[in-house]
Protein backbone atom coordinates (compact mmCIF):
# COMPACT_ATOMS: atom_id res chain seq x y z
CA UNK A 1 0.00 0.00 0.00
CA UNK A 2 1.60 3.53 -0.92
CA UNK A 3 0.75 6.34 1.51
CA UNK A 4 0.34 9.77 0.25
CA UNK A 5 0.51 12.31 3.01
CA UNK A 6 -0.46 16.47 2.52
CA UNK A 7 -1.28 19.08 5.39
CA UNK A 8 -3.36 21.38 4.90
CA UNK A 9 -2.61 25.03 7.38
CA UNK A 10 0.21 23.77 7.88
CA UNK A 11 4.21 24.55 6.72
CA UNK A 12 5.45 21.38 7.18
CA UNK A 13 4.29 18.22 9.31
CA UNK A 14 7.14 16.58 12.03
CA UNK A 15 8.99 13.55 11.76
CA UNK A 16 7.53 11.89 14.48
CA UNK A 17 3.45 12.30 13.38
CA UNK A 18 5.02 11.49 9.31
CA UNK A 19 6.51 8.49 11.14
CA UNK A 20 3.42 7.42 13.11
CA UNK A 21 1.09 7.96 10.24
CA UNK A 22 3.02 5.81 8.40
CA UNK A 23 3.02 2.88 10.76
CA UNK A 24 -0.53 3.68 11.75
CA UNK A 25 -2.04 3.47 8.11
CA UNK A 26 0.91 0.59 7.29
CA UNK A 27 -0.96 -1.79 9.36
CA UNK A 28 -4.15 -1.62 6.38
CA UNK A 29 -1.55 -3.15 3.89
CA UNK A 30 -3.01 -6.32 5.42
CA UNK A 31 -6.33 -6.03 3.43
CA UNK A 32 -5.12 -4.11 0.44
CA UNK A 33 -2.37 -4.81 -2.53
CA UNK A 34 0.90 -2.19 -3.48
CA UNK A 35 -1.32 -0.93 -6.43
CA UNK A 36 -3.45 0.72 -3.81
CA UNK A 37 -2.81 4.84 -2.57
CA UNK A 38 -4.40 6.11 0.95
CA UNK A 39 -4.28 9.71 0.55
CA UNK A 40 -4.15 10.85 4.36
CA UNK A 41 -4.97 14.69 4.75
CA UNK A 42 -4.00 16.80 7.94
CA UNK A 43 -4.65 19.86 9.41
CA UNK A 44 -4.99 22.41 11.89
CA UNK A 45 -7.81 25.00 12.69
CA UNK A 46 -7.91 27.04 15.83
CA UNK A 47 -6.19 23.90 17.93
CA UNK A 48 -8.45 21.18 16.41
CA UNK A 49 -6.46 18.49 14.63
CA UNK A 50 -8.18 16.99 11.55
CA UNK A 51 -6.89 13.76 10.25
CA UNK A 52 -8.58 12.54 6.81
CA UNK A 53 -8.24 9.22 5.03
CA UNK A 54 -9.17 8.46 1.64
CA UNK A 55 -8.52 4.94 -0.01
CA UNK A 56 -10.23 4.44 -3.62
CA UNK A 57 -11.11 0.63 -4.31
CA UNK A 58 -12.21 -0.39 -7.60
CA UNK A 59 -16.22 0.38 -7.53
CA UNK A 60 -16.17 1.84 -3.82
CA UNK A 61 -13.75 4.28 -1.60
CA UNK A 62 -13.44 4.37 1.58
CA UNK A 63 -13.41 7.81 3.23
CA UNK A 64 -13.29 8.67 7.29
CA UNK A 65 -12.64 11.95 8.51
CA UNK A 66 -11.95 12.56 12.66
CA UNK A 67 -11.28 16.04 14.13
CA UNK A 68 -9.98 16.25 17.87
CA UNK A 69 -8.00 18.50 19.79
CA UNK A 70 -4.67 15.94 19.51
CA UNK A 71 -3.51 15.06 16.08
CA UNK A 72 -2.55 11.72 17.40
CA UNK A 73 -5.95 10.70 18.79
CA UNK A 74 -7.39 12.28 15.62
CA UNK A 75 -4.96 9.29 13.66
CA UNK A 76 -6.39 6.60 15.47
CA UNK A 77 -9.95 7.29 15.55
CA UNK A 78 -9.86 7.39 12.11
CA UNK A 79 -8.44 4.48 11.37
CA UNK A 80 -10.87 2.40 13.98
CA UNK A 81 -13.79 4.02 11.35
CA UNK A 82 -11.78 2.62 8.63
CA UNK A 83 -11.04 -0.48 9.55
CA UNK A 84 -14.84 -0.71 10.89
CA UNK A 85 -15.63 0.42 6.84
CA UNK A 86 -13.08 -2.69 5.48
CA UNK A 87 -14.70 -5.03 7.59
CA UNK A 88 -18.38 -4.17 6.18
CA UNK A 89 -17.12 -3.81 2.51
CA UNK A 90 -15.64 -7.52 3.08
CA UNK A 91 -18.92 -8.77 4.29
CA UNK A 92 -20.84 -7.22 2.25
CA UNK A 93 -19.06 -8.19 -1.03
CA UNK A 94 -18.75 -11.98 0.56
CA UNK A 95 -22.51 -12.12 0.67
CA UNK A 96 -22.78 -10.55 -3.03
CA UNK A 97 -20.38 -13.23 -4.66
CA UNK A 98 -22.25 -15.85 -2.30
CA UNK A 99 -25.99 -14.57 -3.15
CA UNK A 100 -24.66 -14.46 -7.02
CA UNK A 101 -23.20 -17.91 -7.10
CA UNK A 102 -25.55 -21.25 -8.11
CA UNK A 103 -26.80 -23.08 -5.62
CA UNK A 104 -23.90 -25.39 -3.56
CA UNK A 105 -24.28 -29.09 -3.95
CA UNK A 106 -21.99 -30.60 -0.87
CA UNK A 107 -21.49 -34.53 -1.10
CA UNK A 108 -19.28 -35.88 1.89
CA UNK A 109 -19.73 -39.43 2.04
CA UNK A 110 -19.43 -41.05 5.44
CA UNK A 111 -16.37 -42.82 5.35
CA UNK A 112 -14.19 -41.16 2.11
CA UNK A 113 -10.99 -42.68 0.83
CA UNK A 114 -7.77 -40.91 0.94
CA UNK A 115 -8.23 -38.89 -2.57
CA UNK A 116 -11.59 -38.51 -3.54
CA UNK A 117 -13.83 -35.45 -3.99
CA UNK A 118 -15.78 -35.14 -0.81
CA UNK A 119 -17.36 -31.73 -2.04
CA UNK A 120 -18.41 -30.19 -5.44
CA UNK A 121 -19.15 -26.81 -5.39
CA UNK A 122 -20.95 -24.68 -8.06
CA UNK A 123 -20.60 -21.01 -8.84
CA UNK A 124 -20.84 -18.36 -11.28
CA UNK A 125 -17.81 -16.96 -13.33
CA UNK A 126 -17.29 -13.38 -13.84
CA UNK A 127 -15.78 -11.49 -16.43
CA UNK A 128 -12.77 -8.79 -14.96
CA UNK A 129 -9.14 -8.39 -15.12
CA UNK A 130 -6.71 -10.31 -13.17
CA UNK A 131 -6.23 -6.79 -10.92
CA UNK A 132 -10.03 -6.79 -9.98
CA UNK A 133 -9.47 -10.72 -9.46
CA UNK A 134 -6.42 -10.44 -6.93
CA UNK A 135 -8.37 -7.61 -4.96
CA UNK A 136 -11.54 -9.97 -4.80
CA UNK A 137 -9.37 -13.10 -3.68
CA UNK A 138 -7.75 -10.71 -1.12
CA UNK A 139 -11.02 -9.07 -0.12
CA UNK A 140 -11.72 -12.81 0.73
CA UNK A 141 -9.55 -13.84 2.79
CA UNK A 142 -8.76 -17.05 0.16
CA UNK A 143 -5.81 -18.72 -1.55
CA UNK A 144 -6.53 -18.66 -5.12
CA UNK A 145 -9.99 -17.37 -6.95
CA UNK A 146 -11.52 -18.43 -10.66
CA UNK A 147 -12.49 -15.36 -13.03
CA UNK A 148 -13.20 -15.18 -16.72
CA UNK A 149 -10.79 -12.73 -18.11
CA UNK A 150 -11.93 -9.95 -19.79
CA UNK A 151 -9.93 -9.57 -22.21
CA UNK A 152 -9.14 -12.82 -23.82
CA UNK A 153 -12.73 -14.44 -22.22
CA UNK A 154 -10.84 -17.41 -20.79
CA UNK A 155 -11.26 -19.14 -17.24
CA UNK A 156 -8.38 -18.14 -15.39
CA UNK A 157 -6.97 -18.93 -11.87
CA UNK A 158 -5.14 -16.18 -9.58
CA UNK A 159 -3.37 -17.55 -6.79
CA UNK A 160 -1.03 -16.90 -3.81
CA UNK A 161 2.39 -18.00 -3.95
CA UNK A 162 4.04 -18.73 -0.69
CA UNK A 163 6.89 -15.92 -1.27
CA UNK A 164 3.60 -13.61 -1.16
CA UNK A 165 3.62 -12.87 -4.87
CA UNK A 166 0.89 -14.33 -6.96
CA UNK A 167 0.53 -16.45 -9.91
CA UNK A 168 -2.13 -16.80 -12.49
CA UNK A 169 -3.17 -19.92 -14.44
CA UNK A 170 -4.10 -19.46 -17.98
CA UNK A 171 -5.48 -21.85 -20.32
CA UNK A 172 -4.08 -22.92 -23.90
Amino acid sequence: MRINITMRNMMTISPSVENYVIKKVGKLDRYFGDEIEAQVRLSIERNRFTCEITIPLPGEILRAEETTGDMYVSIDSVLSKLEGQIRKHRTRLAKRMKRDADPIEVFLPEEAPVGQVVRTKRFRVDAMDVDEAISQMEMLGHTFFLFRDDKTDKVCVVYTREDGNYGLLIPD
